[in-house]
């Protein structure tokens, strides 16, 4: 049964996008818990290793982590069962409500699993049956995470950004998105690309224009797709984001100072990179 399962993943397309489809709502749903979890981890433990500073004792607290507790309803507190967990479908059922007090369920959690779902069907088709779909598929889902948790908190979490940096080096010793110095190049000048425009913004107007976040996201995407693909991916978050922020500006009246992630727009960029970087490379030289 499973040989011949593998065989029609192999063999018929449809069948394998629909598949690491179904997959992709699952880790979605997954990812929802990273980015709520995640940032509230790192905010606790920032708090106990300040009271250590301070040579306050420090309770111990109960386990907080991607595991436990049980997922719960944030407002009444009612564990969230089984079937209140299944992607879509049970926000759906509930009408976008929770079961027991009827607060409303935030609509980021059926987003995010329907745009992975989506991103992980595109990427199935674009890259087909293979190792590479697997390694596409985890730094796909990574650049997801980071994208939605840097919205919220206006954070890039290094729990995230280190390891995905160093899997991208690893990955490439095999030679799958680039060589190995490529990718050993793309991991430094993205950090240092990134860094300097701080340092050069923060010289000249006495601000912090960007974090140090932005310049691991950046690496990580370097030791991914290579050198050669930063420019296609800076060009393109530097222009939404600016085409965004102008237009959030002048629609909401924001005031100019207030802060914006610039998380997301890497991470965009980084799919168009990923997808379509190569011919992009290739239009600009044969303009050239």
């Amino acid at each position: 049964m499973t040989t011949t399962y593998l065989t029609m993943l192999q063999e018929e397309p449809g069948v394998f996008i629909t598949t690491v489809s179904i997959f992709g709502l699952m880790v979605g749903s997954f990812l929802n818990v990273v980015i709520y979890r995640l940032p509230e981890m790192m905010r606790r433990n920032w708090s106990e290793q300040c009271a250590e500073l301070r040579g306050e004792v420090v309770e111990r607290q109960p386990a907080f982590n991607l595991i436990s507790p049980r997922s719960t309803c944030p407002k009444c507190g009612h564990k969230i069962s089984a079937w209140e967990n299944i992607p879509i479908f049970s926000y759906l059922a509930l009408r976008g409500r929770c079961s027991q007090c009827h607060e409303r369920i935030p609509l980021r959690y059926p987003l995010v699993e329907a745009v992975t779902a989506l991103l992980s069907g595109v990427v199935a088709w674009h890259f087909g049956f293979g190792v590479m779909t697997a390694a596409v598929l985890i730094f796909v889902w990574a650049l997801m995470a980071l994208a939605v948790i840097d919205l919220n908190t206006q954070l890039l979490p290094d729990d995230i950004t280190l390891p995905l940096l160093w899997l991208g080096l690893l990955i490439n010793l095999n030679d799958v998105f680039t060589d190995s110095q490529s990718s050993i190049i793309g991991a430094a000048a993205g950090y240092l690309s990134l860094w300097s425009i701080y340092w050069s913004f923060k010289l000249l107007t006495g601000k912090e224009g960007m974090g140090y976040g932005d310049f691991k996201l950046l690496s990580a995407i370097g030791a991914w797709l290579g050198w050669s693909m930063l420019p296609v991916v800076i060009v393109f978050s530097s222009f939404v984001g600016a085409v965004v922020g102008v237009g959030l500006i002048v629609a909401a009246k924001l005031h100019k100072n207030i802060p914006i992630p610039f998380g997301p727009y890497l991470v965009g960029g980084a799919l168009i990179a990923l997808f379509w970087g190569e011919k992009l490379n290739q239009s600009y030289l044969g303009l050239l």
